[in-house]
């Protein structure tokens, strides 16, 4: 008899969970969503619950909490309110495995629920290693529990050592560029929300989009490849790579480098966290036929014009609690770009003069991340007024 995995799904109706759903449509024997949890789209969590019939949902905004309720009354489905019911299911025994798609700092708490309840985490929510990496790792190591990466490139890495024995030369993350890799300096400054908004090749929720046409998001991923493969900083890289093809490579110690390809399809580093260690059939996934690239383009990252990344590196060489405040700045100021009250080019000022303002913890508690995340953000708002 086949193993059923009992998935819970934080963020379900976010990009990464839908499409995760999507996933997990197509597998019914093998899966078996048992929570969904969503912030305010009642109507769609509505329909997945009414669709997956899962144990319970939780819903963290009262308003839309109530409308759930209501609808699903007469459903065997739980309905659950509040950030504190989502630690508090992770717990339950019906739950093998939690895919953590949630977006921001508010997934750092479900990530070590769930690895201090041994739940095997497939983790979407980079700001759990990003802000809380000693943590989450400290956690995963102390239970012995898995953590299976969702992230298109760290997936990448995790496919390209599975089997390896060598040693590790470098990691090299590849970044599209976003929309605006060909831009000059000066044609930046007049960037709109609609411009950053339209991705190339990658279908992602606004705030991720955002990141990634500032490239925080390869900077973000850094952090997290270092914590999830254990490699020195100097030993990760990034580099411009606008098909999109190439996910991520790994050269190791004999010179050889292995690549994992495939066209943009977020639903395939889902499956393959979701299924591991099987690799499953997916013949939805659009096949790649070699004979149509006479050639793929690598570039090294013009730094002058994407500061993020170089910020993100630095933030990780402090360490401490200053990822953290580089995330919370950075949260803010995409945010106040999304209501056009900052301009694109002046993301990585106000995300700079915060991390001037917020003093080094070199070992925080979570407590500890919290106040830096809020003391982080609250200083992040007093400074965009005077942008």
């Amino acid at each position: 008899m086949t193993f059923q995995k009992r998935i819970a799904i934080l963020g379900s109706t976010g990009s990464i969970g839908v499409q995760a759903l999507e996933v997990i449509r197509k597998y019914p024997g093998l899966f078996k969503v048992q929570i969904l949890t969503a912030r305010r789209s009642s109507g769609l969590l509505i329909r997945q619950a009414l669709e997956f019939l899962p144990q319970a949902v939780v819903v963290t905004d009262r308003n839309a909490w109530m409308e759930v309720r209501d609808t699903l009354k007469g459903t065997p489905v739980k309905v659950l309110y509040g950030n504190g019911s989502i630690t508090e299911v992770l717990a339950w025994d019906s739950v093998d495995m939690v895919l953590n798609a949630l977006v921001g700092f508010i997934g750092l708490e479900p990530s070590l629920a769930a690895l201090k309840n041994r739940k095997t985490l497939a983790l979407a929510n980079k700001e759990s290693l990003v802000t809380g990496g000693h943590l989450v790792m400290r956690e995963a190591a102390a239970r012995n529990v898995s953590i299976l990466p969702v992230d298109s490139e760290h997936s990448a890495v995790f496919q390209c050592l599975r089997g390896e024995q060598a040693t590790i030369e470098k990691i090299i993350l590849t970044a599209s560029g976003g929309p605006f890799f060909k831009y000059s300096l000066k044609a930046l400054e007049s960037i709109t929300k609609s411009q950053a908004l339209d991705h190339p090749t990658w279908n992602m929720g606004e705030k991720v989009t955002v990141d990634s046409a500032t490239l925080m998001n390869k900077g973000l991923e850094v952090i997290e490849a270092f914590w999830l493969f254990g490699q020195p900083l100097s030993k990760i890289e990034v580099m411009i790579h606008p098909q999109s093809l190439i996910h991520s490579m790994v050269q190791f110690s004999d010179g050889t480098i292995k690549a994992q390809m495939g066209y943009p399809d977020m639903r395939l580093p889902i499956l393959y966290a979701l299924s591991f260690p099987r690799r499953l059939d997916f013949p939805e996934a659009r096949r790649m036929d070699l004979s149509h690239f006479c050639s793929m383009e690598f570039h090294s990252l013009p730094a002058d014009k994407f500061p993020c990344l170089e910020m993100a590196y630095e933030a990780l060489k402090k360490g401490g609690n200053i990822p953290c405040v580089l995330n919370a700045a950075n949260e803010v100021a995409v945010d106040a770009f999304l209501n056009e009250r900052l301009n694109f080019t002046a993301i990585p000022g106000l995300i700079s003069r915060t991390l001037e303002k917020i003093p080094l913890i070199k070992d925080p508690t979570f407590d500890q991340l919290k106040d830096t995340h809020r003391e982080a953000q609250r200083m992040a708002q007093i400074l965009l007024t005077s942008c």
